[in-house]
């Protein structure tokens, strides 16, 4: 079968996030980016007119390191001299393939946002953004305000008395910010994805993963003592008396949350997280917390759920009735603050950022404050699709989304071609296997039908009031929306954004405007990178609905075993070689790449890598691909792929990811290849090469 070969305007890029998105959750204000880097200084809009935007075939081979053996070290033999000479930005916590396409994105969102700004004649939607953007801006009037805008919150805190006003306010953090030990998010019916359901789960810390809580090594104990100074100095800023002795009390109590949390790795299984439960029988099951008060507060009728994680509940339960209420009630204080901090004065972001973005993540100072307006904006619970609706209109041609869409086909082929000559399922599965890759739907883009903001009203001065009222417009939208059928033209991420993910509950694969350019897709590169950039992409999103957990689910999103059990138990035992290798990896001593936690994306990279492969060997039709600054197209297929990954991180940022993330930090995602038996014809990797793997020990499982 022939498949054409795209060449467009358009290109992908896939960060370290590019899974299925979750249900909205707070979250502590980290200054960290979105998305990972790319150092080079063109952009499309400078590039020569027939050429690509790097080297002279859309690779920087400059970046190389040759005298590192590629078979030794991959990652450092596609970008090892970029990686000794590159001075991490002093804004940064990492650095790599990635950023640039963020910077490019925020700098076309700020022009767009100029332009607003000078014009008098402004539709609604226009002056939403400047208004919000205005206020974001106004320092001054913030300064002067100080803690102010979250005295009210406060005073409610201060006034609780028992714990049917604690749970009030747990049940109000979608609105107020604050972290709760049980928190939820409205998504979809894993039995019936035509049904909204809201999923419950544990929640409620303030340190990025629960083993900063409970590993006894020296490096958490020094994290543990400045989490207590900063708890602290930010009480500080409500008058709290004791300061330190009350921090350590909060302390105390999130480690008793950490406790009861389950470790990462178990709450990605979609086995052990799908506990449907009636709303009237949630009380017998979970006794002793008031559900009716806690869903009172979160706008929604909940007739049934989901709950996540049933023991953790259990847990939370617990603390929540036998915890000092005068702790938890710090608790709330200090996370009212810190979850805030980039809505109030500078001496309370700064404070907040010299724990969280500098001791936890290495970042030494904060991102200008009209990046970090153009990041509170472009949420979907914020302005991005305002804004994103615009950036469509100036930055994606519609040619852009049709060639996509016939590159998604191409990943289509290659995978249904690769699903028929599996020789570890049988044939019964593969008809399901079958439907489930007909029934994908990409998203290209931006979607079909807009947000709209009718009834949102913004000020120009009252960032917190702002933020306020765009939170409720969109829990009341979402409300509304509960008991009806599910919006199918529903986007989890906004054009804007450099991203790409796969929502199981619709079997859709979603790439968003801002990812389709270089280094992933350039009309004027070699096929060859386009294969290794975007069809890698496309192919790690449609391998997410055949990973691990994604294959959980069937071709209509509900989530049971299309599997025989043979089928299965050969897939899982491929999946545990490729969890075990990536184990492998020690980045920082002592500290691993989880590689149970970050299988699903593992999957992805290295079954996506083989469908993009075969893709690009079916647009040859055949033929030779030719020699190109004396590289092969297999030699130029995958350095495209690892100089998508070059990366540098600060080590705080490292264990970060090692530890909170489900991604393997680039360098590691770099090596998918050294699956791939190509790979090892292209660079002559042998026996005795660092990085080389018997055939046997080469996990190939799509």
């Amino acid at each position: 079968m022939k498949i054409k070969l795209i060449a467009s305007a358009l290109a992908t890029v896939f960060v370290a996030g590019c899974g299925q998105p979750k249900p909205q959750q707070q979250t502590q204000p980290q200054e960290q980016e979105q998305t990972q880097e790319l150092p080079q200084e063109t952009t499309q809009e400078t590039a020569q007119q027939d050429q690509p935007e790097l080297g002279s075939f859309g690779v920087d081979l400059s970046a190389r390191n040759e005298s590192v053996k590629p078979g030794d070290d991959f990652f450092m033999y596609a970008s090892g001299t970029w990686y000794d000479n590159f001075e991490m930005p002093a804004d940064k916590t990492r650095y790599g393939a990635f950023s640039l396409l963020a910077e490019r994105s925020d700098d076309q969102v700020k022009a767009i946002i100029d332009d607003i700004a000078a014009r008098e004649d402004l539709n609604a939607e226009e002056q939403l953004i400047a208004d919000f953007y205005n206020s974001f801006m106004d320092v001054e009037t913030l300064n002067a305000l100080g803690i102010k805008p979250i005295e009210p919150l406060l005073t409610d805190i201060s006034a609780i008395e028992n714990t049917d006003q604690l749970t009030k306010v747990f049940g109000k953090s979608w609105l107020n910010g604050v972290s709760a030990p049980i928190g939820g998010g409205m998504w979809f019916n894993r039995l019936d994805p035509n049904e909204y359901q809201m999923s419950v789960g544990a929640s409620g810390l303030g340190l990025p993963d629960r083993s900063y809580y409970l590993e006894e090594s020296e490096r958490f104990e020094k994290t543990r003592q400045a989490y207590v100074a900063h708890i602290a100095e930010m009480l500080a800023f409500a008058g709290t008396d004791k300061a330190t002795e009350r921090a350590e009390a909060i302390l105390a109590l999130e480690t008793k949350i950490a406790e009861g949390h389950w470790p990462r790795e178990k709450r990605r299984n979609r086995d052990l997280t799908l506990n449907q439960i009636e709303r009237s029988e949630l009380a017998k099951e979970y006794p002793g917390f008031k559900w009716d008060v806690f869903f009172a507060e979160t706008g929604y009728q909940v007739p049934h759920l989901n709950v996540s994680q049933p023991e953790p509940i259990k847990a939370m339960i617990e603390l929540v009735n036998n915890e000092d209420l005068a702790v938890w009630k710090d608790y709330l204080t200090y996370h009212a603050i810190s979850g805030n901090a980039s809505l109030l004065s500078e001496d309370i972001y700064n404070t907040n950022f010299a724990f969280y973005g500098t001791h936890l993540s290495g970042q030494q100072q904060p991102r200008d404050r009209w990046k970090r307006a153009i990041s509170q904006m472009s949420g979907t619970t914020s302005l991005g699709f305002a804004i994103g609706k615009v950036y469509v209109d100036r930055h994606f041609p519609e040619s852009s989304k049709e060639q996509m869409s016939e590159l998604v086909e191409n990943l289509r082929t290659a995978l249904g071609q690769r699903i028929d000559n599996l020789d570890w399922m049988g044939e019964e599965t593969k008809v399901n296997a079958r439907a489930k890759l007909a029934a994908f739907v990409p998203k290209i883009g931006y979607p079909d039908v807009w947000q709209s903001f009718d009834g949102v009203e913004l000020s120009n001065n009252d960032l917190m009031g702002n933020v306020t009222n765009l939170r409720e417009f969109f829990r009341a939208d979402s409300a509304s929306k509960e008991l009806q059928k599910t919006d199918r033209n529903r986007w989890g991420m906004t054009p804007q954004r450099v991203n790409a993910y796969y929502n199981a509950s619709f079997n859709e694969i979603v790439f968003p405007a801002a990812i389709l350019q270089p280094p992933f897709f350039d009309p004027n590169a070699d096929p060859a990178v386009n294969y290794g950039g975007i069809g890698a992409v496309i192919g790690h999103e449609m391998g997410h609905g055949f990973d691990d957990q994604g294959s959980k689910s069937d071709a209509n999103g509900i989530q049971r075993n299309w599997w025989t059990e043979s089928d299965r138990a050969a897939f899982e035992a491929k999946a545990d070689k490729l969890a075990e290798q990536y184990s492998q990896y020690e980045p920082i001593e002592g500290n691993f790449v989880n590689g149970r936690n970050s299988l699903g994306e593992n999957i992805g990279d290295v079954g996506g890598l083989a469908m993009a492969y075969h893709a690009y060997k079916l647009s040859l039709n055949g033929e030779e691909a030719p020699i190109i600054d004396g590289l092969t197209g297999d030699q130029r297929f995958f350095l495209a792929w690892a100089q998508v990954w070059k990366e540098k991180r600060t080590e705080q940022s490292m264990l970060n990811q090692l530890r909170a993330g489900t991604h393997a930090p680039g360098r590691y995602r770099s090596l998918a290849p050294r699956n791939h038996d190509a790979w090892y014809e292209a660079f002559n990797v042998q026996e005795g090469d660092k990085l080389y793997l018997k055939p046997e020990e080469r996990v190939r499982i799509w």
